[in-house]
């Protein structure tokens, strides 16, 4: 199972920090690491083996099917159950997810090895940090697969959308935004990977806007930023039209917008620093005196999650690796105008990036 090999790399990690075991508590990464769907589970890591797997009643069965090759604990205070545990099998060191435990939960941790340091058996939690999400980051071949299939969805409904004229003057903002879900889920995802962003006119200059009651008119942007959640993966793509007639400025816009965007995708390339590759798309649009208008980071990971490691930003940290799944995503947002943000998703490769997202950047006009 691809799972065990996910679990074996986590425990050498844990090893070289000299942990004996690792509490992963964060829902997706368990179901990294084990395949378990539920809304109630935890793992139990040991660096020696003899991993142990908790849940409560409800899940017995699920987890007999996701999770056979790990034993079974069954207990409805699965992480309290599973760290008194780990501490009755002799793990001195236990590793957490610091980012994932509250404090009431950090607590209640705390006074399960205080409890166990009362019968002799002392043991301590060290933070792991974002151990597992690290791991997260490279996507291997069915998690690949798994995004090729997300984007796919998104790029066919958007196809359909407007094949069929649904993309119009004097529809509102919801109604298109609604339907545009619709059509994803008919199409086979599970869900949209977040809440589909239908901006218009001026709106569109509002990088997160919300789609509400505006209504489409002639001449203006519409900013389409959405995605399918396929398998659990996630995909998220952006594309600006115009409706009606293009005017000269937004031509201009949507040119260096697109210039950037193309920028920021030829750098992507294995060993690439993060915050090179989000200065070699910005570099292009601060050129064009439009810096102060491009408000956020290039992009970021996309995965179990629709935004994860790596983050490609100025203020980013690390280099790109074959397998990493992400976006890029330039944009310019002139406040009261209108504005332009074009993204894809595509996977780092030792070659060129595999280009996820398929629906043409050429600008059309509706």
């Amino acid at each position: 199972m691809r799972e065990a090999g996910r679990r074996d790399r986590l425990r050498a990690t844990a090893a070289e920090a000299g942990l004996d075991a690792v509490l992963v508590t964060n829902l997706l990464n368990v179901r990294y690491l084990t395949g378990f769907t539920g809304s109630n589970g935890a793992l139990l890591l040991r660096t020696d083996g003899g991993d142990l797997f908790g849940t409560d009643g409800r899940y017995t069965t699920q987890a007999g099917t996701q999770v056979p090759d790990i034993e079974l604990l069954v207990d409805r205070a699965t992480t309290s159950a599973l760290a008194t545990e780990a501490v009755r099998r002799g793990s001195a060191r236990i590793g957490y997810e610091s980012h994932d435990v509250t404090v009431d939960g950090l607590r209640l941790l705390e006074r399960v090895l205080t409890d166990a340091a009362g019968s002799g058996r002392a043991a301590e939690l060290v933070s792991i940090r974002r151990a597992v999400e690290a791991l997260r980051a490279v996507k291997d071949d069915a998690e690949v697969e798994a995004l090729r299939r997300a984007c796919a969805v998104a790029d066919r409904a958007l196809a359909e959308l407007a094949a069929e004229g649904a993309l119009r003057p004097g529809r509102s903002e919801l109604e298109v935004g609604r339907e545009l879900d619709a059509r994803m889920l008919t199409l086979g995802a599970e869900a949209p990977s977040f809440e589909t962003i239908v901006a218009t006119g001026a709106n569109s200059a509002i990088p997160h806007h919300r789609p509400d009651a505006t209504v489409l008119r002639d001449g203006d942007f519409l900013k389409l930023d959405f995605g399918a959640t396929v398998a659990g993966y996630h995909s998220d793509m952006t594309r600006t039209l115009v409706l009606g007639h293009a005017a000269d400025w937004q031509r201009e816009v949507y040119e260096l917008v697109a210039a950037s965007q193309a920028a920021g995708r030829a750098a992507l390339a294995v060993g690439a620093d993060v915050t090179a590759v989000d200065a070699a798309s910005r570099d292009v649009i601060v050129a064009a005196g439009h810096g102060d208008h491009f408000t956020h980071g290039l992009g970021h990971g996309v995965g179990l999650e629709i935004h994860e490691a790596p983050g490609i930003s100025s203020l980013g940290a690390g280099t790109l690796s074959a397998g990493m799944a992400v976006t890029v995503e330039p944009g310019v947002y002139l406040p009261g105008h209108g504005g332009v943000r074009i993204e894809d998703t595509l996977v780092v490769t030792d070659d060129e990036p595999e280009l996820l997202t398929l629906t043409s950047k050429e600008l059309l006009v509706l």
